[in-house]
């Protein structure tokens, strides 16, 4: 699994950390190994100029997700790019401590949550958030686990 990261803001991150995990989740959901992935590190500006670009939305967000090709979507012999991750570790820094997290903590939740999007799962029912966010937090308990 090709997994690649560009940090494009000042804030402080565990890049390889964030591709540890990524290629975790990927693994665990069983993605197929000729799948990339990419997670984009961006400032306020630039995840509010995408935010309302792609969503509508006023203002910055922590984290965004862009599917490209679904597992198993693309012929063996064509590139297969699961999408991209683009993270805004400042607003993220910021909401962890009001939700009794660590910045490094959030970061890692915000990665998982953006690959799960990333893989079709969301949270628009209450359904579907205690599926998703039941796994994410699977998720983070088996990467701690091996860490």
């Amino acid at each position: 699994m090709a997994v690649y990261l560009a940090d494009e803001q000042d804030e402080p991150v565990d890049a390889e950390d964030l591709v540890a995990l990524a290629r975790h989740v990927l693994a665990a959901q069983r993605v197929p190994d000729e799948m990339e992935l990419a997670i984009l590190l961006v400032d306020r500006d630039t995840i509010a100029a995408l935010n309302a670009e792609h969503m509508g939305k006023d203002g910055a967000t922590d984290v965004l997700a862009f599917p490209i090709d679904e597992p198993g979507e693309s012929s063996p012999d064509a590139p297969s790019i699961l999408g991209d991750v683009v993270l805004c570790p400042v607003v993220a820094h910021e909401q962890a401590a009001g939700l009794g997290r660590t910045p490094q903590d959030e970061v890692r939740l915000l990665t998982v949550h953006g690959i799960l999007h990333l893989l079709g799962m969301d949270h628009g029912t209450e359904d579907d958030e205690r599926e998703m966010f039941g796994l994410t937090d699977r998720l983070l308990a088996g990467y701690g686990a091996g860490a």
